[in-house]
């Protein structure tokens, strides 16, 4: 008798494969949907709200003008008076306000008061507000850079791309630890993580150092911050890859890209932001990394302590990530011990070949899938 259609062995083959990379696809499609939700929702279209500038001079004109900007800003500007450039001067170096406008006296042109290193696109905002200011007494407006950025990093920006290049070593590397290495013992796994941040890390002090001159100071610190916050990335995603598996990838993605990169300031501050991604900026490790940067390095640690706060708690939270995993790879050892039949030796002696195969097989598979979600990742 011919055998029947529905058991012919390539059409089997072929669903079951066809099955398998359907289940692979929903991986990119989350990504593409969640990138696309979080770049576009934090970047698309920033706008100031509640920016911080002040107006600088002692008597009833400044007041009268900070009081017109308020009004006129419908929530955009946040308006004060100081009551002089060096008292404005030092608000900027406190990171507390983002420029400050020294109306013209006399003959002379009014002034602008920024720091770029702070926020580029911060300064550019205040510089458009107070040029229609400038422009309506007919003035031309000075602007003075009171914390320029380095010569290395005109934008601003390099801060920003140099947190890239240390995430996506760091959650590149979660899948090759957790996966390839899900065999080896859990400090192994540990000792591999802290390693493998310590290398990412100093990549990045060489990228920001002697290779493209991000920073012109504070070298040593800009690394010290840089290990804490690979390390962190690294430790929750290998402790969660223990959870999550496959979806390991997706799941660092979201923490440690979407949410992350929109979030951390590196392009625009939470006042050009919506509230979602500014609320972000307050905790998440990536605003901890770049505002711990600017201030290391050109604000003279003023507000650091803060930031190496955030990382740290990161790295905490990684520590416990891989105590959890620990103690949930265990329980599963001991439950496989428990529920495992006992076997005789006469058993053992007439294993079948065949049994054998069936271990082989799904050791194989394991293998296949591990080298899966590296190419994975990887591909991300």
């Amino acid at each position: 008798m011919s055998a029947p259609a529905h058991a012919v062995p390539g059409r089997t083959g072929d669903g079951a494969a066809l099955r398998h990379v359907l289940g692979h696809l929903l991986t990119p499609l989350l990504m593409c949907v969640g990138m696309g939700i979080a770049y576009l929702g934090a970047f698309h279209a920033p706008a100031p709200h509640d920016l911080r500038v002040d107006v600088v001079g002692p008597g009833p004109s400044a007041q009268v003008l900070a009081q017109t900007l308020q009004d006129k800003g419908a929530g955009a500007l946040n308006v004060r008076t100081v009551p002089d450039r060096e008292a404005a001067v030092g608000q900027l170096m406190d990171q507390a306000v983002y420029g400050a406008y020294v109306p013209g006296k006399g003959e002379g042109a009014p002034e602008l008061l920024v720091a770029t290193a702070s926020s580029e696109t911060s300064a550019t905002a205040v510089q458009k507000v107070f040029t229609e200011v400038a422009a309506k007494h007919g003035e031309p407006l000075k602007v003075t850079d009171v914390t320029p950025t380095a010569s290395g990093d005109p934008t601003g920006q390099g801060l920003f791309f140099l947190l890239v290049a240390l995430s996506i070593g760091s959650y590149a590397s979660v899948a090759v630890i957790g996966g390839a290495g899900g065999v080896l013992p859990m400090r192994i796994r540990t000792l591999l993580a802290a390693g493998m941040s310590l290398v990412v890390s100093g990549i990045g002090a060489v990228f920001a150092g002697p290779m493209f001159h991000l920073v012109d100071r504070g070298l040593g610190g800009l690394w010290a911050m840089s290990w804490v916050y690979s390390a962190g990335i690294l430790l929750i995603g290998v402790g969660l890859h223990t959870f999550l598996k496959r979806w390991t990838t997706l799941g660092v993605m979201v923490l440690f890209v979407m949410l992350n990169f929109t979030s951390s300031g590196g392009i625009f501050r939470p006042e050009l932001q919506s509230g979602f991604f500014g609320a972000l900026h307050a905790f998440w490790n990536g605003a901890g990394f770049i505002e711990g940067a600017r201030s290391h390095v050109y604000f003279d640690g003023n507000g650091l302590g803060r930031h190496v706060l955030v990382l740290g708690l990161w790295l905490v939270a990684g520590l416990a990530a891989m105590g959890a995993a620990g103690l949930a790879e265990a329980r599963r050892r001991r439950a496989a011990v428990a529920g495992a039949p006992g076997v005789t030796a006469g058993a053992a002696a007439g294993a079948t070949a065949g049994e054998v195969a069936g271990e082989a097989s799904e050791s194989g598979a394991a293998a296949a899938e591990e080298e899966e979600e590296m190419e994975e990742a990887v591909g991300v």
